[in-house]
């Protein structure tokens, strides 16, 4: 799951900078490359998903797929929406990976979960002067 955490923080880079909250020094297009490579990187570790995971595993990675690429489009612009919307779609991204985590445990026979009520839900780490907008 490095490879779409990977994906989510370039798509958030790109956010930032074509949004104006944060200053990456890098050109718009610089982050766009980076975008593309991490959705690469991405495409490869999926597919590995696809050959060895069983069915649990495959669909919560396609979930996921799905949400990265909602990210993605509104990071490059092809999606529209506001920043709340942006958060929400980081917030699903991100139960998303837990839940495919969960998944591939099974499948690899470990015992636990990493959601559920021995570990409760986390928000997002947002810098406290931007939480509520």
């Amino acid at each position: 799951m490095d490879a779409a955490k990977a994906r989510i923080a370039m798509a958030v880079r790109l956010y930032e900078q074509r949004e104006g909250l944060q200053d990456h020094r890098r050109s718009e297009h610089d982050l766009r490359d980076d975008l593309a490579e991490a959705g690469r990187t991405w495409g490869s570790a999926f597919e590995r998903v696809m050959l060895m995971g069983g069915d649990d595993a495959v669909e919560s990675g396609h979930d996921l797929n799905s949400l990265i690429a909602q990210i993605d489009w509104q990071a490059t612009g092809r999606a529209e929406g506001t920043l709340s919307e942006w958060r929400q779609r980081n917030r699903e991204a991100f139960r998303a990976i837990n839940a495919f985590h969960d998944a591939a445990r099974k499948d690899l026979g470990i015992q636990g979960s990493v959601s559920g009520e021995q570990h409760p839900e986390r928000d997002l780490l947002l810098p406290p002067a931007r939480r509520d907008s």
